[in-house]
């Protein structure tokens, strides 16, 4: 025992520390990316925001002025069908003056009233000129405004190009970040997994001699014999026993994990299918199963296991390593977990 004791001594001086400092400069790097992550999105979050804003006020300024477009664009079409009407009154009247003074020409006798007539005609057609002029102004003045319109149109598209471009970006960097943090986490899941492995393994060499206590996958398994009388959540002589051996051994190996590893020891508890008689403590298994894993999570806290590292849950029947109805396989299902994971 002694040389064997001191060849695990030897490993641990060896492997250890060292092993703890690559582990701690890897989660002060990952604890760093993490801050990164989550301020590169804060503010990423925030900027799309504020794009959004202004994206909205963008297009709202669109729809007024193509609103605006529509209606100067109908009034410079009223304004082209009254000019054509008036330039086919013009046409008319000057078709009349021409007649009239044709007329003039062929009968001497009737020049005064021609001469009436073309003055009229002639004061019809200034008025229809001028009436002309100012509606060439106004359609001017329209065609004005509508360049100016259609300019700013343009420049908000572009705006809103630039805008979308940029929050095409964004994306790309949230999505790059997200990436990023995803292999992180999984990082720490294998380094996770490496601490259950050792830890199991030192409990291995701890316990190794008990026929009733064994490894199923990752939980440390043991047999409710062990450590209660039937029917009882009071922990035996020789369970106390097992349970200091295993609470020594979980105050050794908490002090080799980093602080940063937010690790819990989950103590399950498990019985058979047989029903509990009516007239004892507990209603039904699973009140004896939990009630079993909350005595081993005091019995290992009043043994110096921290109680923020412990969980006690209860299962009853529903959860049995073998599923055969018979004695060997109720014997298999009466046990205590326990299982290192991540909070």
């Amino acid at each position: 025992m002694a040389l064997a004791r001191a060849r695990r001594n030897d490993r641990n001086v060896s492997y250890w520390p060292g092993f703890v400092d690559a582990l701690s400069t890897l989660l002060l790097a990952i604890m760093f990316l993490l801050s990164v992550f989550v301020l590169a999105q804060f503010l990423l979050s925030q900027e799309i925001s504020g794009k959004d804003a202004v994206l909205n006020r963008l297009n709202s300024q669109i729809n007024e002025l193509t609103q605006l477009l529509a209606l100067e664009q109908s009034n410079n079409q009223d304004l082209d069908d009254q000019l054509a009407n008036l330039q086919a009154s013009l046409s008319a009247v000057e078709s009349e003056k021409s007649r009239l003074e044709l007329l003039l020409d062929r009968g001497a006798g009737s020049t005064e009233a021609a001469q009436a007539r073309i003055g009229t005609l002639s004061k019809e057609i200034d008025a229809e000129r001028q009436i002309s002029q100012r509606a060439l102004s106004q359609v001017e003045l329209l065609n004005q405004q509508i360049s100016a319109l259609r300019k700013q149109i343009g420049a908000l598209e572009a705006a809103l190009e630039v805008s979308e471009k940029r929050d095409r970006e964004s994306n790309t960097k949230i999505a790059d970040l997200g990436k990023r943090l995803n292999v992180a986490l999984a990082q720490r899941v294998q380094e996770l997994n490496r601490y259950r492995s050792d830890f199991f393994g030192r409990l291995r060499e701890i316990l190794s001699d008990r026929e009733n206590i064994r490894i199923v996958g990752d939980r440390f398994v043991f047999q409710s014999e062990v450590l209660f009388p039937s029917g009882s959540d009071v922990i035996n002589e020789a369970g106390s026993i097992e349970m200091r051996k295993l609470a020594e051994a979980i105050v050794e190996l908490q002090r080799e994990i980093p602080p940063e590893i937010n690790w819990v020891l989950r103590v399950d508890g498990h019985t058979d299918n047989v029903p509990l008689s009516g007239t004892g403590r507990y209603r039904d298994n699973w009140e004896l199963s939990t009630a079993r894993a909350t005595a081993v999570v005091k019995f290992l806290v009043e043994n110096g296991v921290p109680a923020r590292r412990l969980v006690a849950a209860g299962f009853g029947e529903f959860q049995p390593i073998d599923e055969a109805d018979t004695a060997e396989a109720r014997d298999r299902n009466r046990r205590i977990e326990l299982k290192l994971t991540e909070r």
